[in-house]
């Protein structure tokens, strides 16, 4: 059975500026279940960003509704909503904090913005460091590390906002081959373990197939939600992978890249 951690319905992401609308992808049906690893998946400029800065909050839908297991994210207030999900974002303001320090910031919306954190508050940071294994690290500051050392603390500070829905911005974009597959095991341990509803927006489109429950595509200012094999059988994944000798494997869910192809 389902337990729906995340709702969007009917909805159309995009901007506005002063009496000017500008939508981006329109009729958006999704859901996210509890302890479900969903790959956010589109070319560049698609609108995989807009997506997540609405479902974080950054930003309202054009129209439609983004529901929460607490209610309708437009109807919560920040702190409420900092209670329902974490953003993990690729860039970040953290260089000159310690691990400890960066860490504790998932902390804020339970403790408010003093930070004022008891003996509770701190085990869940110490506890979030060890599930990330970074515990060594928490003296040093967050400028010394390496991005894959970064990305762990990063996670870690979303473990310790203790949320239901936890959004990843491209976050193997600096990682080296192995640290990729090692952050999308953590991604896909999250879920399993702890009941997580994980989003990674991704260009690692091969990572996607391997480990997540369910593809969300954004092609063509439209969002296709289905697994790989869903969206294979309709031939969408197809369609959006194929092209310059770049081809998708059915059959045993990969991509194949020929010799052949335009340079």
């Amino acid at each position: 059975m389902c337990n729906i951690a995340l709702s969007i319905n009917d909805a159309t992401i995009g901007y506005r500026n002063g009496k000017s609308v500008t939508p981006v992808v329109t009729s958006v049906n999704a859901t996210l279940c509890a302890g479900e690893v969903v790959a956010l998946i589109g070319m560049n400029g698609a609108g995989k960003s807009t997506l997540l800065r609405t479902l974080s909050g950054f930003q309202q839908p054009l129209s439609g509704k983004v529901n929460f297991a607490m209610g309708d994210a437009g109807d919560l207030s920040p702190q409420e909503l900092a209670k329902c999900v974490s953003v993990v974002l690729t860039e970040n303001n953290f260089a000159t904090l310690t691990v400890d320090e960066l860490v504790a910031l998932g902390r804020v919306p339970h403790t408010g913005f003093l930070g004022l954190m008891n003996a509770a508050d701190r085990a869940v940071v110490a506890a979030a460091m060890d599930r990330m294994g970074v515990g060594q690290l928490a003296k040093r500051q967050v400028s010394t590390l390496s991005d894959g050392e970064r990305q762990k603390c990063l996670i870690a500070k979303a473990i310790a906002q203790q949320t239901q829905l936890m959004l990843f911005d491209e976050p193997t974009a600096f990682l080296d081959f192995r640290s990729k597959v090692q952050l999308f095991r953590t991604l896909r341990g999250l879920a399993a373990d702890e009941g997580k509803s994980v989003v990674v927006s991704t260009h690692d489109i091969e990572m996607a197939l391997r480990f997540a429950d369910k593809i969300w595509l954004i092609n063509g200012g439209r969002l296709y939600e289905g697994s790989a094999a869903e969206l294979a059988g309709c031939g969408i994944l197809q369609r959006f992978i194929d092209g310059d000798g770049i081809i998708y494997d059915e059959e045993n869910n990969r991509i194949e890249i020929t010799q052949e192809g335009a340079l």
